[in-house]
């Protein structure tokens, strides 16, 4: 399709979400991609994504240009904000950078053109039109609804997910009216073969997101929680599973660690709202509980298996989820915290994860030459495609003698190991 430069959009945060976004929209659009990190620009202007999401080829030769500087996006006639949307430390949602990024396009909106600024961070309904909305009048001295529109699409990019890209997914657009919903869904029909829906509400949008992730996060903590009912009748889930998946209506859904910016955050913005409506979100909660609680009930698992003795113990992988870099609310960090409070005497290796962002994260180091030790433990936590290829005489060659092998994804258990080698997995 040809691209038109009549319309200038600019893409506010340019992470996971953002940049796969604004690079898509280049090849359509005159487009400008924002990010306050000039080191992330430096990289991207080189053709790294550290994200991974964007190959060097497809980075360098894409039209998009890149800024840290919020002058050079004075006066787009879009601005579709993709920052984070976290939660602080009582799980509460912390709306700072969102407001952040607000602030950035109510200083760089000028009037009189009919702009919009579209929404794509997970957010509770409500938070676009009654919290956004109000600090962009506020801060630009326009009029929303005459001077520029809201609109919001949620954003669905799963990392490292090759299948549903950008290009490949349903958006879900909504705005101010009819008609900006309308030019929403046409700005985003440029991008996607799979079509746009047009929701009915701007808030309908936003309660679509939070739920998508929710319904997730409470079928994943069900699994979680008959693992443990399982666990003590010495039964594997991943047995019980492969036999109950052969029912046609099965959903098939797996235990583990839940964590990353959708699933471990989202539902406690739904929960936050409904507490302010006086509702108790006793079912969102209890799975939240579930699944927050996993990594320190399996470290115990471990700690038992072993007899209660403290030994040295290697993690295989420390991001949230397989084949991608982000360290972002990794409930790795669970299990390894709660070996460490037990005595054991903690390695970490991940072929993925940056060590600079490892320390700044959670304060842990990450060693790149740990596959070359002995172990009295060797927990498999995040099923990397480099430990997937692993065969069974390798992963016993990290195991010191009466060692203990610990599958947490059942990654491995297609593998013929020696009869002698003791494992454990959910």
């Amino acid at each position: 399709m040809a691209r038109s430069d009549d319309l200038h959009i600019c893409v506010i945060g340019l992470g996971y979400v953002g940049l796969p976004l604004a690079v898509a929209l280049a090849d359509h659009f005159r487009t400008t991609g924002f990010d306050i990190d000039r080191t992330r620009i430096d990289e991207l202007r080189a053709g790294r994504d550290r994200t991974r999401e964007i190959g060097a080829e497809r980075m360098q030769s894409s039209p998009l240009l890149l800024t840290s500087r919020a002058e050079d996006a004075t006066g787009a006639d879009v601005y579709i904000v993709t920052v984070p949307t976290p939660v602080d430390a009582d799980n509460k949602p912390d709306l700072g950078p969102l407001m952040r990024g607000t602030r950035t396009v109510g200083g760089l909106i000028r009037g009189g053109r009919e702009t919009l600024v579209i929404y794509e961070s997970t957010v509770y309904p409500g938070v676009t039109e009654d919290v956004c909305g109000v600090e962009l009048e506020r801060l630009s001295g326009l009029k929303r609804g005459a001077d520029f529109f809201l609109g919001y699409s949620p954003e669905r990019i799963n990392p490292g997910d090759r299948t549903h890209t950008i290009d490949r997914i349903v958006k879900v657009v909504s705005g101010d009216n009819p008609a900006v919903t309308e030019r929403i869904a046409t700005i985003y029909g440029r991008i996607t073969g799979a079509g746009v829906f047009r929701a009915a509400s701007i808030k309908a949008a936003e309660a679509a997101k939070v739920i998508e992730n929710a319904q997730r996060d409470i079928n994943i903590a069900f699994m979680n929680e008959i693992t443990r009912i399982f666990s003590a009748m010495d039964l594997s889930i991943w047995d019980v599973l492969d036999a109950a998946a052969t029912k046609w209506n099965f959903l098939n859904f797996q235990p583990g660690l839940v964590g990353g910016h959708c699933i471990g955050v989202d539902p406690y913005y739904l929960s936050f709202r409904a507490e302010q409506l006086g509702h108790d979100p006793q079912v969102i909660l209890a799975g939240r509980s579930t699944n927050d609680t996993m990594g320190g009930w399996i470290a115990e698992r471990l700690h038992a298996r072993r007899g209660e003795r403290p030994g040295s113990v290697l993690i295989l992988g420390l991001t949230f989820k397989e084949d991608v870099p982000d360290l972002r609310n990794s409930r790795v960090v669970d299990v390894v915290r709660r070996l460490d409070d037990l005595g054991h005497d903690v390695t970490i290796h991940d072929p993925l994860a940056d060590p600079a962002d490892a320390v700044h994260e959670y304060g842990l180091a990450i060693d790149g030459g740990a596959l070359d030790g002995r172990y009295d433990m060797v927990v498999g936590a995040v099923p990397h495609a480099a430990y997937r290829a692993l065969d069974a005489r390798r992963i016993e060659a990290l195991l010191a003698p009466g060692g203990l092998l610990a599958d947490i994804k059942g990654m491995w258990r297609a593998l013929r190991f020696d009869p002698a080698t003791e494992r454990w997995s959910l």
